[in-house]
Protein backbone atom coordinates (compact mmCIF):
# COMPACT_ATOMS: atom_id res chain seq x y z
CA UNK A 1 0.00 0.00 0.00
CA UNK A 2 1.32 3.52 -0.52
CA UNK A 3 2.39 6.00 2.08
CA UNK A 4 -0.38 8.69 2.79
CA UNK A 5 2.31 10.09 6.16
CA UNK A 6 6.29 9.66 5.93
CA UNK A 7 8.59 11.48 7.66
CA UNK A 8 12.51 11.56 6.56
CA UNK A 9 15.32 12.46 9.10
CA UNK A 10 12.92 15.27 10.37
CA UNK A 11 14.61 16.93 13.42
CA UNK A 12 13.34 19.94 15.65
CA UNK A 13 15.90 21.97 17.83
CA UNK A 14 14.87 24.72 20.26
CA UNK A 15 18.45 25.92 21.30
CA UNK A 16 20.64 22.78 22.55
CA UNK A 17 17.47 20.78 23.22
CA UNK A 18 16.38 18.74 20.49
CA UNK A 19 12.41 17.81 20.87
CA UNK A 20 12.50 15.52 17.72
CA UNK A 21 15.96 14.04 16.33
CA UNK A 22 16.28 12.28 12.85
CA UNK A 23 12.95 10.76 12.93
CA UNK A 24 12.19 8.75 10.19
CA UNK A 25 8.69 6.64 9.62
CA UNK A 26 5.57 5.70 7.13
CA UNK A 27 2.18 5.31 7.75
CA UNK A 28 1.06 3.28 5.20
CA UNK A 29 -2.88 4.34 4.00
CA UNK A 30 -5.67 2.93 5.96
CA UNK A 31 -3.13 2.51 8.92
CA UNK A 32 -4.25 2.92 12.26
CA UNK A 33 -1.10 4.08 13.93
CA UNK A 34 -0.05 4.70 17.68
CA UNK A 35 2.80 7.36 18.20
CA UNK A 36 3.54 6.41 21.72
CA UNK A 37 5.86 7.57 24.15
CA UNK A 38 6.02 8.97 27.58
CA UNK A 39 4.91 12.67 28.54
CA UNK A 40 8.35 14.78 26.30
CA UNK A 41 9.12 12.29 24.18
CA UNK A 42 8.55 14.72 21.30
CA UNK A 43 4.83 13.11 20.41
CA UNK A 44 3.36 16.53 19.91
CA UNK A 45 6.17 18.45 18.51
CA UNK A 46 5.87 15.76 15.55
CA UNK A 47 2.64 16.09 14.71
CA UNK A 48 2.64 19.76 14.91
CA UNK A 49 5.05 19.74 12.18
CA UNK A 50 2.73 17.11 10.24
CA UNK A 51 0.40 19.66 10.64
CA UNK A 52 2.27 22.38 9.67
CA UNK A 53 1.98 24.35 13.03
CA UNK A 54 5.49 24.01 13.29
CA UNK A 55 8.64 24.51 10.63
CA UNK A 56 11.00 21.92 10.70
CA UNK A 57 14.17 22.51 11.63
CA UNK A 58 15.51 20.03 9.40
CA UNK A 59 14.49 17.22 7.51
CA UNK A 60 11.21 16.78 5.51
CA UNK A 61 7.82 15.40 5.99
CA UNK A 62 4.52 14.57 3.63
CA UNK A 63 1.06 13.95 3.94
CA UNK A 64 -1.23 12.54 1.55
CA UNK A 65 1.85 13.29 -1.24
CA UNK A 66 1.92 16.79 0.31
CA UNK A 67 4.95 18.73 1.39
CA UNK A 68 4.31 20.31 4.95
CA UNK A 69 7.39 22.74 4.13
CA UNK A 70 6.06 23.21 0.36
CA UNK A 71 2.65 23.02 -0.15
CA UNK A 72 0.94 23.53 3.88
CA UNK A 73 -2.47 24.53 2.38
CA UNK A 74 -2.78 21.23 0.43
CA UNK A 75 -1.73 19.52 3.47
CA UNK A 76 -4.48 21.06 5.78
CA UNK A 77 -7.29 20.21 3.26
CA UNK A 78 -6.12 16.60 3.80
CA UNK A 79 -6.06 16.04 7.15
CA UNK A 80 -8.00 16.65 10.35
CA UNK A 81 -6.48 17.38 13.78
CA UNK A 82 -7.25 17.35 16.88
CA UNK A 83 -4.95 18.74 19.35
CA UNK A 84 -4.20 17.61 22.61
CA UNK A 85 -5.77 20.48 24.31
CA UNK A 86 -8.68 21.44 22.35
CA UNK A 87 -11.04 24.34 22.70
CA UNK A 88 -14.83 24.43 22.16
CA UNK A 89 -17.25 27.46 22.17
CA UNK A 90 -19.65 26.82 25.07
CA UNK A 91 -22.25 29.51 24.29
CA UNK A 92 -22.89 27.15 21.58
CA UNK A 93 -25.40 24.60 20.79
CA UNK A 94 -24.12 21.40 19.46
CA UNK A 95 -25.27 21.38 16.37
CA UNK A 96 -24.14 25.40 15.61
CA UNK A 97 -20.36 24.25 16.57
CA UNK A 98 -20.46 21.83 13.76
CA UNK A 99 -22.52 24.08 11.25
CA UNK A 100 -19.70 26.91 12.53
CA UNK A 101 -16.66 24.65 11.40
CA UNK A 102 -18.37 23.13 8.49
CA UNK A 103 -18.53 26.80 6.82
CA UNK A 104 -15.06 27.18 7.52
CA UNK A 105 -14.38 24.66 5.76
CA UNK A 106 -16.24 25.98 3.01
CA UNK A 107 -18.94 23.51 2.83
CA UNK A 108 -22.07 24.77 1.42
CA UNK A 109 -24.95 25.75 3.46
CA UNK A 110 -27.22 23.26 1.73
CA UNK A 111 -25.26 20.47 2.77
CA UNK A 112 -24.55 21.53 6.26
CA UNK A 113 -27.77 20.39 7.90
CA UNK A 114 -26.87 17.04 6.51
CA UNK A 115 -23.32 16.68 7.60
CA UNK A 116 -24.16 18.18 10.33
CA UNK A 117 -26.69 15.26 11.14
CA UNK A 118 -24.59 12.37 9.88
CA UNK A 119 -21.48 13.28 12.57
CA UNK A 120 -23.52 13.97 15.39
CA UNK A 121 -24.65 10.33 13.98
CA UNK A 122 -21.55 9.07 13.65
CA UNK A 123 -19.70 9.98 17.01
CA UNK A 124 -23.11 9.29 19.23
CA UNK A 125 -24.34 13.06 19.75
CA UNK A 126 -27.45 13.07 18.02
CA UNK A 127 -29.47 13.17 21.34
CA UNK A 128 -27.69 16.12 22.19
CA UNK A 129 -27.54 18.27 18.81
CA UNK A 130 -29.62 21.31 20.74
CA UNK A 131 -28.00 21.27 24.06
CA UNK A 132 -25.17 23.65 24.72
CA UNK A 133 -21.71 22.23 24.22
CA UNK A 134 -20.71 23.40 28.12
CA UNK A 135 -23.42 21.07 29.46
CA UNK A 136 -21.80 17.98 27.86
CA UNK A 137 -19.18 15.51 29.59
CA UNK A 138 -15.28 15.75 29.10
CA UNK A 139 -15.74 12.46 26.80
CA UNK A 140 -19.09 13.72 25.02
CA UNK A 141 -16.97 16.88 24.01
CA UNK A 142 -13.97 15.01 22.76
CA UNK A 143 -16.45 13.23 20.43
CA UNK A 144 -17.55 16.57 19.73
CA UNK A 145 -14.10 17.56 18.86
CA UNK A 146 -13.05 14.25 16.83
CA UNK A 147 -16.45 15.16 14.76
CA UNK A 148 -15.23 18.39 14.23
CA UNK A 149 -12.26 16.90 12.46
CA UNK A 150 -14.25 15.15 9.87
CA UNK A 151 -16.27 18.30 8.61
CA UNK A 152 -14.21 18.17 5.02
CA UNK A 153 -13.71 14.73 4.74
CA UNK A 154 -10.66 14.40 5.29
CA UNK A 155 -8.16 11.59 4.26
CA UNK A 156 -6.04 11.55 7.37
CA UNK A 157 -6.69 12.20 11.25
CA UNK A 158 -4.38 13.04 13.39
CA UNK A 159 -5.21 12.94 16.41
CA UNK A 160 -3.13 14.48 19.79
CA UNK A 161 -4.02 12.33 22.89
CA UNK A 162 -7.63 11.81 22.01
CA UNK A 163 -8.57 9.52 24.98
CA UNK A 164 -6.07 11.85 27.82
CA UNK A 165 -8.28 12.73 31.09
CA UNK A 166 -11.07 10.30 29.98
CA UNK A 167 -12.98 7.73 32.19
CA UNK A 168 -12.53 4.14 31.25
CA UNK A 169 -15.83 4.19 29.41
CA UNK A 170 -15.29 7.16 27.82
CA UNK A 171 -12.01 5.68 26.18
CA UNK A 172 -13.43 2.78 25.28
CA UNK A 173 -15.92 4.62 23.40
CA UNK A 174 -12.87 6.67 21.68
CA UNK A 175 -11.54 3.51 20.43
CA UNK A 176 -14.15 2.05 18.90
CA UNK A 177 -14.68 5.30 17.23
CA UNK A 178 -11.21 5.62 16.04
CA UNK A 179 -11.88 1.85 14.83
CA UNK A 180 -15.19 2.46 13.06
CA UNK A 181 -13.46 5.71 11.45
CA UNK A 182 -10.31 3.37 9.92
CA UNK A 183 -13.22 0.88 8.38
CA UNK A 184 -14.64 4.25 6.66
CA UNK A 185 -11.23 4.31 4.61
CA UNK A 186 -9.62 6.68 7.02
CA UNK A 187 -6.15 6.67 7.77
CA UNK A 188 -5.56 7.58 11.35
CA UNK A 189 -2.26 8.85 13.18
CA UNK A 190 -3.11 9.39 16.86
CA UNK A 191 -0.31 9.89 19.68
CA UNK A 192 -1.08 8.03 23.77
CA UNK A 193 1.16 7.23 26.17
CA UNK A 194 -1.79 4.95 27.62
CA UNK A 195 -0.75 1.56 25.80
CA UNK A 196 -4.21 -0.01 26.31
CA UNK A 197 -5.45 1.98 23.63
CA UNK A 198 -2.59 0.82 21.45
CA UNK A 199 -2.79 -2.57 22.46
CA UNK A 200 -6.35 -2.67 21.25
CA UNK A 201 -6.77 -0.78 17.83
CA UNK A 202 -3.35 -0.41 16.13
CA UNK A 203 -2.22 -1.81 12.82
CA UNK A 204 1.30 -0.45 13.20
CA UNK A 205 3.20 0.98 16.32
CA UNK A 206 5.95 3.73 16.63
CA UNK A 207 7.45 4.12 19.72
CA UNK A 208 9.21 7.55 20.86
CA UNK A 209 11.61 8.08 23.72
CA UNK A 210 14.03 11.75 23.54
CA UNK A 211 12.78 12.57 20.68
CA UNK A 212 14.08 9.44 18.49
CA UNK A 213 11.98 6.79 16.80
CA UNK A 214 13.28 3.71 19.22
CA UNK A 215 11.13 1.16 17.54
CA UNK A 216 8.24 0.92 14.88
CA UNK A 217 6.03 -1.89 12.98
CA UNK A 218 3.10 -4.12 13.92
CA UNK A 219 2.50 -4.71 17.02
CA UNK A 220 3.24 -8.75 16.81
CA UNK A 221 6.24 -7.91 14.92
CA UNK A 222 7.30 -5.77 17.37
CA UNK A 223 6.74 -8.42 20.18
CA UNK A 224 8.49 -10.83 18.44
CA UNK A 225 11.81 -8.60 17.85
CA UNK A 226 11.78 -7.22 21.34
CA UNK A 227 10.89 -10.40 23.27
CA UNK A 228 12.32 -13.50 20.76
CA UNK A 229 11.10 -15.71 23.22
CA UNK A 230 8.00 -17.26 23.93
CA UNK A 231 6.63 -18.31 28.00
CA UNK A 232 5.70 -21.64 27.39
CA UNK A 233 3.71 -23.36 31.08
CA UNK A 234 3.96 -27.05 30.93
CA UNK A 235 2.46 -29.22 33.57
CA UNK A 236 3.48 -32.37 34.87
CA UNK A 237 2.59 -35.32 37.10
CA UNK A 238 5.90 -36.30 37.63
CA UNK A 239 9.54 -37.45 35.04
CA UNK A 240 10.48 -34.00 35.51
CA UNK A 241 14.16 -34.18 34.76
CA UNK A 242 13.26 -36.36 31.74
CA UNK A 243 11.19 -34.02 30.82
CA UNK A 244 13.95 -31.36 30.97
CA UNK A 245 16.42 -32.81 29.68
CA UNK A 246 14.03 -33.14 26.51
CA UNK A 247 13.26 -30.19 26.52
CA UNK A 248 16.81 -28.86 26.03
CA UNK A 249 17.31 -31.23 23.42
CA UNK A 250 15.09 -29.35 20.87
CA UNK A 251 17.24 -25.97 20.94
CA UNK A 252 15.01 -24.12 20.66
CA UNK A 253 14.61 -23.95 24.58
CA UNK A 254 16.60 -20.80 26.37
CA UNK A 255 15.61 -21.11 29.82
CA UNK A 256 13.69 -23.72 32.09
CA UNK A 257 12.09 -22.84 35.30
CA UNK A 258 10.67 -24.68 38.02
CA UNK A 259 9.10 -22.58 40.89
CA UNK A 260 9.59 -23.28 44.49
CA UNK A 261 7.78 -25.84 46.18
CA UNK A 262 4.61 -23.01 47.24
CA UNK A 263 3.94 -23.05 43.44
CA UNK A 264 3.95 -26.56 43.01
CA UNK A 265 2.46 -30.09 44.93
CA UNK A 266 -1.03 -29.53 43.76
CA UNK A 267 -2.08 -33.39 43.28
CA UNK A 268 1.48 -33.96 42.37
CA UNK A 269 1.77 -31.47 39.67
CA UNK A 270 4.76 -29.85 38.93
CA UNK A 271 4.85 -26.79 36.48
CA UNK A 272 8.08 -25.70 34.48
CA UNK A 273 8.21 -22.13 32.89
CA UNK A 274 10.07 -22.41 29.66
CA UNK A 275 11.49 -19.71 27.31
CA UNK A 276 10.94 -20.74 23.83
CA UNK A 277 11.56 -19.52 20.46
CA UNK A 278 10.24 -21.51 18.19
CA UNK A 279 7.13 -21.21 15.77
CA UNK A 280 3.58 -22.36 16.69
CA UNK A 281 4.30 -25.33 15.01
CA UNK A 282 7.22 -25.70 17.67
CA UNK A 283 4.91 -25.64 20.29
CA UNK A 284 3.09 -28.50 18.51
CA UNK A 285 6.60 -30.86 17.86
CA UNK A 286 7.42 -30.35 21.34
CA UNK A 287 4.20 -31.08 22.88
CA UNK A 288 4.43 -34.11 20.51
CA UNK A 289 7.93 -35.03 22.21
CA UNK A 290 6.89 -35.02 25.18
CA UNK A 291 3.88 -37.05 24.81
CA UNK A 292 5.51 -40.14 23.15
CA UNK A 293 8.07 -39.92 25.57
CA UNK A 294 5.37 -41.10 27.87
CA UNK A 295 5.84 -37.82 30.04
CA UNK A 296 2.61 -37.62 31.93
CA UNK A 297 1.62 -33.96 30.59
CA UNK A 298 -1.46 -32.34 32.07
CA UNK A 299 -1.85 -29.14 31.03
CA UNK A 300 0.51 -26.86 28.36
CA UNK A 301 -0.36 -22.84 27.97
CA UNK A 302 1.51 -19.74 26.82
CA UNK A 303 1.67 -16.64 28.45
CA UNK A 304 0.66 -13.65 26.45
CA UNK A 305 3.44 -11.27 24.83
CA UNK A 306 2.69 -7.83 27.18
CA UNK A 307 3.09 -4.78 25.00
CA UNK A 308 3.95 -2.85 28.19
CA UNK A 309 7.13 -5.10 28.79
CA UNK A 310 7.89 -4.66 24.79
CA UNK A 311 7.53 -0.30 25.61
CA UNK A 312 9.93 -0.84 28.67
CA UNK A 313 12.78 -2.12 26.18
CA UNK A 314 12.47 -0.05 23.59
CA UNK A 315 12.36 2.78 25.73
CA UNK A 316 15.46 1.48 27.59
CA UNK A 317 17.36 1.80 24.31
CA UNK A 318 17.30 -2.52 23.76
CA UNK A 319 16.54 -1.01 20.54
CA UNK A 320 18.35 1.46 18.35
Amino acid sequence: MAAIIETRNLTKRYGKLNAVEDVTLTVEAGAIYGFVGPNGAGKTTTMRILTTLLQPTSGHAWVAGRSVTQDPRGVRRAIGYMPDFFGVYDDMKVWEYLDFFAACYEVPEAQRVGLVNDLLELVDLAHRKDDFVDTLSRGMQQRLCLARTLAHDPQVLILDEPASGLDPRARVEIRELLVELSRLGKTIFFSTHILADVAEICTEIGIVEAGRLVAHGTPEDMQRRLIPHRRINITLLGRVEEAKQALQATGLVTKVEEPGNGANGDGGRITLHVDFTGDDTGVADLLSKLVTLGIPVVHLSEDTRDLEEVFMRATKGIVS
